[in-house]
């Protein structure tokens, strides 16, 4: 049985810690791996990414496989949250070995971070290890297979999508071969999701029916945004963060290729992206469980076609699941509060 998630992949394990009380809304997502770690690479295409171990994730570089992947909001200060996760994973002696002691291990736990500073109303209200800590142990504390918790949740707490209130959307597929391939998203992103002509997610355009509103449905919600944007005051300073996962068994460098091709997800479903202000960031996470056909050296090309389609679609099911949000730090209507659910 699936789920449509990232836990799709065998042993992955998502974990949210939300911090939306008086001042906050912010959090923290952590993505944990099976015991042993994963083999894990990175992307970055924005201009302006908050990260942290990723240079450790280079196909030439020593580090093997990675135990916790950490997304998190309150920009450079939120990346305090993966010592929260490193302190938990050393108690389990889960990380690079460093000497003989089973317990004198390194873990690395590779880290970024969006920009939702102040949206709670309190500039200084933002992740700390203590919220890295609460998201690994309930990623620990979920079942194999578990449903995984989209829209105002986690890291996708404090996020927003142009002037549409963003979140946490996740997705996963099965190929014809029989990989399975998934993703975890944060739509953070400073470009639109939408098409402001029509009211239609650039992303739902890419598969399925497309359902466009009527003409006054789409002039009441244009009116809407636009006040909540003269509403707003916080400068347009974002990322779309994400997590493909698969059950494949890759090299560091088939990984970061699969990473790369990834944020062409992003790409169809954010126009613009990549900007200066974006700090767009994609992990590629691969369990091993399942090799790809020997000799055939363009059998990745079904799993880098299946990883843009399921970006896509989770940056879609983020925004769609997202939750209307007004409060000290700005106003943020929901896309689903403005054009209703999708018949």
């Amino acid at each position: 049985m699936t789920v449509d998630a990232l836990t799709d992949v065998a042993g992955v394990r998502v974990g949210h810690a939300t911090c939306d009380g008086e001042g906050w809304l912010t959090g923290t997502t952590v993505v944990l791996a099976p015991e042993g770690g994963a083999v894990v690479a990175v992307d970055v295409r924005g201009g302006g990414p908050g990260t942290k171990e990723t240079d450790a994730l280079d196909p030439r570089n020593v580090v093997q496989r990675v135990e916790a992947i950490v997304l998190t909001g309150g920009s450079a200060y939120g990346l305090d949250a993966a010592s929260g996760v490193m302190a938990w994973l050393e108690e389990r002696g889960r990380g690079v070995r460093v000497g003989p002691d089973p317990r004198h291990v390194v873990p690395v736990v590779p880290a970024a971070c969006i920009f939702d500073l102040g949206r709670g109303g309190d500039f200084r209200a933002r992740p700390d290890a203590a919220t890295g800590r609460a998201a690994v142990e309930a990623a620990a504390a979920s079942g194999p297979g578990a449903a995984v918790a989209e829209g105002v949740v986690g890291a996708g707490t404090g996020a927003s999508v142009g002037h549409l209130k963003g979140g946490v959307g996740t997705a996963s597929t099965v190929t014809e071969s029989g990989f399975t391939v998934a993703a975890l998203v944060v739509a953070n992103a400073a470009g639109e999701v939408m098409d402001p002509r029509t009211g239609v997610m650039y992303g739902e355009l890419y598969g399925g029916r497309v359902v466009y509103p009527s003409a006054e449905v789409h002039e009441a919600a244009a009116r809407s945004i636009a006040e909540a944007a003269a509403r707003n005051t916080l400068p347009p300073l974002n990322t779309t963060l994400a997590v493909v996962a698969t059950d494949a068994d890759l090299s560091k460098a088939q990984a970061q290729k699969l990473a790369g091709t990834a944020h062409d997800g992003i790409a169809r479903a954010v126009r613009p992206v990549h900007l200066l202000n974006d700090g767009d960031t994609v992990f590629a996470l691969a369990t091993a469980d399942r090799p790809l056909p020997p000799k055939q050296p363009l059998a990745l090309n079904e799993l880098l076609a299946a990883a843009a389609d399921t970006v896509t679609r989770a940056i879609t099911r983020a925004v769609r699941a997202a939750t209307p949000v007004a409060g000290p730090g700005g106003l943020w209507p929901s896309y689903t509060e403005l054009y209703g659910t999708r018949n």
